[in-house]
């Protein structure tokens, strides 16, 4: 088992930035990709960013292209996401994800680990 633990979000106004960390323990992490994902209420849980093992490939929905980074520290079993020019469209509960296979990495149905979610609320 890979347990995720996701941190940093918030309340931010429009135009502002957020840290989101996503924190693995458990077996070992080595050679899983991890996927950030987002559900607003109501709404299904989407794709917005993943990361390769070796942090190599990186991979953005449209919609947070430019404006959200995506980073790795595998010394410290971390995953990151970088958040800039928050609009309040951008609002929603943020999961971390692992994922074996890069070429799944947009796909809900294919992770097979979830972080319990952090809470990103941007006010307009």
């Amino acid at each position: 088992q890979v347990q995720l633990v996701e941190s940093g979000g918030g309340l931010v106004q429009a135009g502002g930035s957020l840290r989101l960390s996503c924190a693995a323990s458990g077996r070992t992490f080595s050679g899983y990709a991890l996927g950030w994902f987002r559900q607003a209420p109501g709404k299904e849980r989407d794709f917005v960013a993943a990361i390769s093992w070796t942090g190599v490939r990186k991979y953005y929905a449209d919609s947070v292209k430019g404006r959200f980074t995506v980073s790795r520290d595998n010394t410290k079993n971390t995953v990151y996401l970088e958040m800039n020019n928050l609009k309040s469209e951008d609002t929603a509960v943020y999961y971390c994800a692992a994922v074996f296979t890069w070429n799944y990495i947009t796909i809900v149905d294919r992770y097979s680990y979830w972080g319990q979610g952090t809470q990103v609320t941007v006010s307009s």
